[in-house]
């Protein structure tokens, strides 16, 4: 190895290192506060002299953040099941049957995730109203899918153009409808770019804040993003600063085990719909 290369990968493997630790610190004192009680959450310790559960017990026996929690998985759940329905359909009709204005459409589509949100926050707004949906899970469920669906309908398009258009005409030879094909041919095929999609848009349900203030007003409705928000105290010294550590943690675990386990699944996906399309 000549000393040129071998400075240039330890400057790769310096480069790195720094990534990382700038990404994973904040999680990491988050988990250490989590865990301090008293005056050791106003000192800066990097790794705590005392465990201690009571900021989880708190989080988790006091309030609503229970209730919170379970709604967060409820929307996000339903709106990944909601947007995968209706991508799926979507991308078969925009990447195999053939209809004037295709492009134009699947270029509107796409514009729609451009939008920022709260550009759309009073209209959208006056439309759940419309619907008598204030205040309600499903008013979540609504306008997350709204956002989330421009992206997953893209991603699933390009993955689906890419398919062989044999195997379709295959399963019409064998007599299947259009349905039978998306679900027993297709589906099949695009576990990555499903595995991608929905776990994207899993992430951006749970940890979506905007909305999520704006269309509830109860805890019984609220997600885990605004119940954070919304624990203070009169003084900053009354702050428990304690208890958002440890609700910030679990909130947060969920989405990094989700990570692990799926990530050789969402590089698949990410790559194939990236290098194909």
């Amino acid at each position: 190895m000549t000393f040129s290369r071998f400075i240039g990968r330890t400057l790769l493997y310096l480069a790195v290192a720094v990534v990382v630790m700038v990404s994973v610190f904040p999680f990491y004192y988050a988990i250490v506060t989590s865990f301090a009680t008293g005056t050791a959450l106003f000192r800066p310790e990097y790794w705590p002299q005392v465990f201690s559960w009571r900021n989880y017990q708190q989080v988790l026996t006091e309030g609503s953040f229970p209730q919170n929690l379970l709604n967060s998985i409820i929307v996000a759940t339903s709106v990944v099941l909601l947007a995968l329905l209706m991508a799926v359909t979507a991308s078969y009709a925009l990447s195999r049957v053939r209809f004037r204005g295709r492009t134009l459409l699947l270029l509107t589509i796409l514009s729609v995730s451009m939008f920022p949100q709260v550009a759309v926050l009073a209209g959208l707004f006056e439309v759940i109203r419309f619907f008598n949906l204030y205040n309600t899970l499903w008013s979540l469920i609504f306008s997350y899918t709204i956002f989330t669906l421009p992206f997953t309908v893209w991603v699933l398009t390009t993955f689906m153009r890419d398919l062989p258009i044999e195997i379709e005409e295959a399963a019409i030879v064998d007599g299947a409808n259009p349905w039978t094909i998306i679900t027993k041919v297709f589906m099949p095929l695009m576990w990555p770019a499903l595995v991608t999609t929905g776990l994207l848009a899993f992430i951006a349900a749970w940890n979506e804040f905007l909305f999520a203030l704006t269309f509830t007003s109860s805890n019984a409705t609220r997600t885990v993003t605004v119940a954070i928000a919304l624990l203070s105290g009169a003084t900053p010294y009354e702050v428990p600063w304690g208890q958002i550590m440890a609700a910030s943690v679990i909130v947060t675990v969920p989405l990094v085990v989700l990570v692990l386990i799926f990530q050789r699944k969402i590089i698949s996906g990410l790559t194939a719909g990236g290098v194909k399309g």
